[in-house]
């Protein structure tokens, strides 16, 4: 599938994975991409993008990716711009790490995890990245009804490619449960995708990232990242949001990779 005049949708696009990707997309030629996020800082990454591609090529669309209403005017707004979508990244994300149950030894009491917390996670990590992978499937199935066509043909070449987000913690990773079960569903997400959207000429895949240099690691503080995950990994730094951003890239274009692209940078913690 070639990247060159696709439309695609980044959620999480003011930010690491999501900025690196926008910017590598517009540079392998992407005819639209709409840069979805709260931070109205994506407005600026727009500009940026298309100062340097010489086009508008890149769309900020601000607002909360929970949202249905919100999620289905983005659609409207690029397929009245540039057409269907064809490239889906879902990369919004967020944690609230804690331990999913700690034993307070002073009182004696168990404090289990928010549901509050769990809910914000899933929501935010699961349930919203699988509901923009989903619109993007509904949006190809209904061009092609306009156009009188039916199942997917080989012939036709791929039509489109959603990416979901994962990470080394959907293996499980300690004071993650939410987060950890937020990315492991993915999987499942994405394998039951690819059986019914490859119908419309879709494929559905799941790449899992290691500890990457964007906002969110970052918030673990230098303390934990120098103590807790470079000595575990194999390249002994932090991996470069340009990296997953051309591991992306990768997946999108090459038509035979399906299934999950671990990243992780050789990150292997230890087992207590």
């Amino acid at each position: 599938m070639d990247i060159r005049n696709q439309v695609a949708m980044i959620t999480g696009a003011a930010s690491g994975i999501g900025r690196a990707l926008a910017v590598e997309l517009a540079r392998r030629g992407a005819k639209g991409i709409g840069l979805v996020d709260l931070n109205e800082e994506v407005a600026n990454i727009a500009q940026d993008i298309n100062e340097t591609a010489g086009r508008e090529v890149a769309v900020p669309l601000v607002g909360d990716t929970t949202v249905s209403d919100f999620r289905r005017q983005s659609y409207d707004e690029m397929g009245k711009k540039f057409g269907v979508v064809s490239i889906c990244v879902p990369a919004a994300g967020l944690t609230r790490d804690a331990l999913a149950v700690k034993l307070d030894k002073q009182t004696g009491k168990a404090h289990i995890y928010p549901e509050e917390h769990f809910h914000l996670v899933t929501d935010v990590d699961l349930v919203a990245p699988i509901y923009w992978a989903l619109e993007t499937v509904a949006r190809m199935a209904e061009y092609r009804h306009l156009r009188g066509k039916g199942r997917w043909n080989p012939a036709e070449g791929m039509q489109g490619t959603v990416i979901f987000i994962g990470s080394v913690s959907s293996q499980g990773n300690k004071g993650q449960i939410a987060y950890a079960s937020s990315k492991a569903g993915l999987e499942g997400a994405a394998a039951t995708m690819m059986k019914e959207s490859i119908y419309y000429g879709i494929r559905c895949g799941v790449i899992h990232p290691g500890f990457t240099d964007t906002p969110m690691v970052r918030s673990l503080g230098e303390e934990f990242i120098n103590k807790y995950v470079l000595p575990d990994t194999q390249l002994g730094r932090l991996i470069r949001p340009e990296e997953i951003a051309d591991a992306i890239c990768f997946m999108v274009s090459n038509s035979a990779v399906s299934g999950e692209l671990w990243a992780d940078a050789g990150w292997h913690p230890s087992a207590a």
